[in-house]
């Protein structure tokens, strides 16, 4: 099958939402990769499709009325997926507003909070015990919130949609937010009982060797800038080590390289428009994580 969706990505907690989505749906798709780490996300055609400047973002070629459209935002993408393929997205309206309150809770409180802990924690060069504070406790109570409510119900949403694809990724940092699982027993088992679901798995590894294989890219010009002129004699030799993953089928279509924007330019603009703890998230510049 031809492939009608773009999905400009890098393995966020924030991208892994629309992977997964896109995996349970079983739709192909390509992958344009933004490293975020580079700064793509600010170059003049992906900010064509998404204004903000943050990932994910997609293009579906066969939008409304058969004509090209594109949508950034997490929330929005997986709203408007689940429209589309009428799967994970209740049609009737009672349903429907449970899952969109628990899609908008975690995108207006646990991943803000949760990146801001993050940062803090992890990534701030000076540290500030207020701030790390503050926002470790943020994070634990919105895991109360969501421990208690996973009391009563499997799911966030009585049934496995769209808001548990928004939440999973986070929860998949927990440590980075200074907080461990078992703290929170429903939230472990809801995460457990997510994160060994097929596509959720084929999910999870996309885009996990592109990552692998920027970070060597930039290890290796960091050394071309300090290696010793021509004909001097360096007594350090630093052991490169690689690892592969072999990888789970996916629907997922992966252009070896650096993602090509070239498409976007075509595109009309955009207002027609974890799982445990799997590595370290990309540092960032400022203090919220996508």
């Amino acid at each position: 099958m031809t492939s009608r969706i773009d999905l400009y990505y890098w393995p966020t907690p924030n991208g892994r939402k629309i992977t997964v989505m896109l995996e349970e749906l079983e739709e192909p798709y390509d992958v344009k990769y933004i490293n975020i780490k580079r700064g793509e996300q600010f170059s003049p055609a992906f900010l064509t499709i998404a204004p903000n400047g943050k990932i994910p973002a997609i293009v579906d070629h066969d939008g409304p009325d058969g004509e090209p459209i594109s949508i950034f935002e997490s929330g929005a993408i997986l709203q408007y997926l689940g429209r589309k393929f009428q799967r994970f997205y209740p049609g009737d309206e009672r349903r429907r507003t449970g899952v969109d309150q628990l899609l908008f809770w975690q995108m207006a409180n646990l991943g803000p909070m949760a990146g801001q802990a993050n940062h803090f924690r992890n990534y701030s060069e000076q540290r500030i015990d207020y701030a790390v504070q503050r926002y470790t406790d943020e994070v634990r109570g919105l895991y109360g919130v969501m421990d208690r409510h996973l009391a009563q119900e499997q799911f966030l949403a009585v049934d496995y949609s769209i808001a548990d694809m928004a939440c999973f990724g986070w929860i998949g940092q927990h440590a980075n937010a200074g907080l461990q699982l078992e703290e929170f027993p429903k939230v472990q088992r809801w995460f457990e009982t997510i994160a060994a679901r097929p596509a959720v798995l084929k999910a999870i590894e996309v885009g996990r060797e592109e990552r692998k294989r920027q970070k060597r890219v930039a290890k290796d010009e960091r050394r071309a800038e300090t290696m010793p002129a021509r004909g001097a004699i360096s007594t350090e030799h630093v052991p490169r080590q690689t690892r592969s993953i072999k990888l789970g089928r996916s629907k997922a279509n992966v252009a070896p390289g650096p993602s090509s924007l070239a498409v976007a330019m075509r595109r009309p603009p955009w207002l027609s428009i974890m799982e445990r703890q799997i590595d370290r998230p990309t540092p960032m510049p400022f203090a919220l994580v996508v």
